[in-house]
């Protein structure tokens, strides 16, 4: 009787503990939906460089529009595999071919969000770069900015996002892919906020406040 009451007052507390974390997770799901950037915020501003992160070619076309109008010497297109070329992209989206000969860069070493921040800091400390525009999608680029700061503390970033057709963000709840979507990248970025936790540790938050 008393291993049984145990075993009950052991559920109770699991039981409890799930909800609990639950609950959280839907508030932060909540709050991080609220944040998600409803558009650009700034269009004008001119940086030293800009960089695309692949995954759609709205991405490269937003990433190019911006080096044709002359808001950025030049552009890194960070991730993209390894037997894609300048020509062929140029091909493909139909822009002036002297953009991508003097300005354009394919960067072949990132596989996730991490290796993008990764390629892009020695990208930009190669150009010597101070301020760089972040294009990505808008249910990414909170992660993106998460990233790219704890890899390039000093350098100035503009968010730039893109809003793919197939993404519903105004209405997100109303569609099921959407909320998936973005329910799995705030997983993502939960897991990348603890990891840098982790990595950074106490001393370095400790000396962050001295």
């Amino acid at each position: 009787m008393r291993l049984r009451e145990q075993r009950r007052s052991i559920l109770r507390a699991t039981s409890v503990l799930i909800m609990t974390a639950a609950l959280i997770w839907l508030g932060g799901f909540m709050w991080f939906t609220a944040g998600l950037p409803n558009g650009v915020q700034d269009p004008t501003s001119f940086t030293d460089g800009v960089v695309v992160l692949t995954g759609g070619s709205d991405r490269l076309a937003s990433g190019l529009d911006i080096l044709a109008v002359g808001k950025a010497k030049k552009l890194l297109v960070s991730g993209v595999h390894q037997l894609t070329s300048v020509a062929q992209l140029q091909k493909l989206l139909k822009y002036e071919p002297e953009i991508f000969e003097c300005c354009v860069t394919l960067g072949k070493a990132a596989e996730n969000t991490a290796g993008n921040a990764t390629e892009t800091s020695l990208w930009a400390k190669q150009e010597r770069y101070q301020s760089l525009r972040v294009v990505t999608a808008a249910y990414h680029m909170p992660r993106s900015l998460l990233e790219f700061r704890r890899a390039m503390p000093g350098v100035l970033l503009i968010e730039h996002p893109v809003f793919p057709a197939h993404v519903k963000l105004p209405q997100w709840w109303r569609w099921p892919g959407t909320t998936s979507l973005i329910a799995t990248e705030f997983s993502k970025y939960l897991l990348s906020l603890a990891w840098m936790r982790f990595l950074d540790g106490p001393d370095d938050e400790a000396n962050a406040d001295t």
